[in-house]
């Protein structure tokens, strides 16, 4: 059985950072892509990075990059998510998904077969 378990999400001010973690069973980060996601009621869920499987390719959307970092431990079988100089467009729920390596474009989420329950970001004053 896959599972994919969020922590770290939490109530910060702007400008402060978190890290996320994703704690992964039933599959091996090796050939499987793993990616984080967020999504605001009312909008669709949107790709924030990703790391490739096979060879540790990190991927960001445009708007993210310089700001979050996406890392993985083998051996812990974890992904994280560092996010630096938050801000109040950043809250979220942030959910982490799964997907075989090369089964699709990572910002696509359809493309995802498991998915964890999402952990939520707020970033406010």
């Amino acid at each position: 059985q896959v599972q994919l378990v969020e922590s770290g999400g939490d109530l910060v001010q702007p400008g402060s950072s978190l890290r996320l973690s994703c704690a992964v069973s039933g599959v091996t980060l090796d050939y499987h892509d793993i990616s984080w996601f967020r999504q605001v009621p009312g909008k669709e869920r949107e790709g924030v990075s990703s790391v490739s499987g096979t060879d540790d390719s990190t991927y960001y959307a445009d708007s993210l990059r310089g700001r979050f970092t996406i890392s993985r431990d083998s051996a812990r079988n974890t992904v994280y998510l560092q996010m630096n100089s938050l801000k109040p467009d950043d809250t979220a729920v942030y959910y982490c998904a799964a997907k075989r390596s090369g089964s699709g474009w990572w910002q696509i989420y359809q493309n995802y077969a498991y998915w964890g329950q999402g952990t939520q970001v707020t970033v406010s004053s």
